[in-house]
């Protein structure tokens, strides 16, 4: 499935994914909070240490 299938693609209850489209949402969601995760702990590290210096 390519990205732009990927991000087309809406889950209804008119069509059921297949298994290998199910994986390929479920990895794309899996990077994105990977990347949402890795942002909030570098924002958080980075006031935790703007406070500390105070």
């Amino acid at each position: 499935m390519s990205k732009e299938e990927l991000r087309s693609y809406r889950l209804n209850s008119a069509e059921e994914p297949t298994d290998e489209m199910l994986e390929a949402i479920m990895l794309e969601v899996q990077k994105s909070a990977c990347l949402s995760t890795l942002k909030a702990k570098a924002e958080l590290d980075k006031r935790f240490n703007k406070t500390n210096s105070l």
